[in-house]
């Protein structure tokens, strides 16, 4: 069968052949149809990911949309190694599969499930988010980040609060949920004093796509705010940097949880339950969110998509996909 290889260590990904593989007990097995490629694929591709297991050659992908073999629709979460899945067919474990609600088409299915789970997962399992709580999304003009600002209104955010580096993109977030934006600029001290009026008005939830200088004025911010109010810190991404330097008496100071959220930290099984609580808020809520289509045939022409980690604040989600004129569907990697 046809896949997305990544043969060795520092290698851009070819597509090549697999053999197929034959699921055993308590596994599915899945005609693929669309497929992610989200940043947390690309870092496991290149082998950069804290959750890769460092073996070469692996398929690339680790989740998707596909056909079971009685026909049932379903979203599939981490397939067995070293198989990825942007290929023809995979094996997951049964219990990693959950089916797609109707209104959902398998495109913005495997597009959505990681970026919108990320928040979803974040706010039901780490910081045990209520209706009528506010919430900044540090990071909120990316993907995850927008689909973050959907999410908490959807579950009932009194107030969101977005920040983000582009003015205009900003504005865009508005119509999707954000009730205030700010700025994050080079004046450290004039983020530092936004973040602080946002605290004294009460936030909250934190969820931070970005770590780096942004979140660690965040943290000074919340400290001088002179609020008692406990927050709930999620650290989610490191857009920005992968270390902040965080002084001790901050949080000996404040009334803050720092929690992270992503795999490791919540069981997989949630995680794929949360995804289909996702599914089928993406379709009440008619979540917004952008994708390309483009042919899993191309998976050479990702090579510098994958190992190039510096141009990935500027990637925008895509889903290669790929329909024959009488309608039929074949193999849809989306990204």
């Amino acid at each position: 069968m046809k896949a997305a290889i990544v043969p060795q260590a520092g290698r851009a990904p070819v597509y090549g052949d697999l053999i197929e593989p034959a699921p055993v007990a308590g596994e599915s097995r899945i005609a693929v149809t669309a497929v992610a490629l989200s940043p947390v694929v690309k870092a496991r591709a290149s082998g950069t990911h804290y959750s890769s297991s460092g073996g070469f050659p692996i398929g690339v992908g680790i989740d998707g949309v596909g056909r079971l073999d009685d026909g049932s629709r379903v979203y599939f979460f981490l397939p067995r190694a070293p198989y990825g899945s942007m290929a023809e067919k995979v094996v997951v474990p049964s219990s990693h599969c959950t089916i797609v609600p109707d209104g959902l088409d398998d495109i913005t299915a495997a597009a959505i499930a990681i970026p919108g789970m990320s928040s979803w997962v974040a706010l039901k399992e780490r910081a045990n988010f209520t209706a009528g709580e506010t919430v900044l999304v540090n990071g909120a003009t990316g993907t995850s980040g927008r689909l973050a600002v959907q999410v908490a209104k959807y579950l009932g955010a009194k107030k969101v609060i977005a920040t983000g580096r582009q003015a205009a993109t900003l504005e865009s977030i508005k119509p999707l949920g954000a009730d205030d934006t700010i700025l994050l600029n080079e004046n450290r001290d004039a983020m530092e004093k936004a973040f602080k009026e946002q605290f004294s008005g009460g936030v909250d939830v934190v969820l931070d796509y970005l770590w780096g200088e942004s979140a660690e004025s965040l943290l000074i911010a919340e400290s001088r705010a002179g609020t008692d109010a406990p927050i709930r810190f999620i650290q989610i991404g490191t857009a920005s940097g992968a270390n902040i330097t965080l002084s001790g008496a901050i949080l000996r100071s404040t009334a803050i949880e720092l929690k992270g959220s992503g795999l490791g930290s919540v069981p997989i099984n949630r995680i794929v339950r949360g995804i289909e609580g996702l599914f089928h808020a993406a379709v009440a809520g008619r979540f917004q969110m952008a994708t390309k289509a483009i042919p899993l045939s191309k998976s050479n022409g990702f090579g510098r998509a994958i190992l190039m980690h510096k141009s990935w604040p500027r990637w925008r989600p895509s889903l290669l996909t790929e329909h024959s004129r009488s309608g039929d569907s074949r193999n849809r990697w989306s990204g």
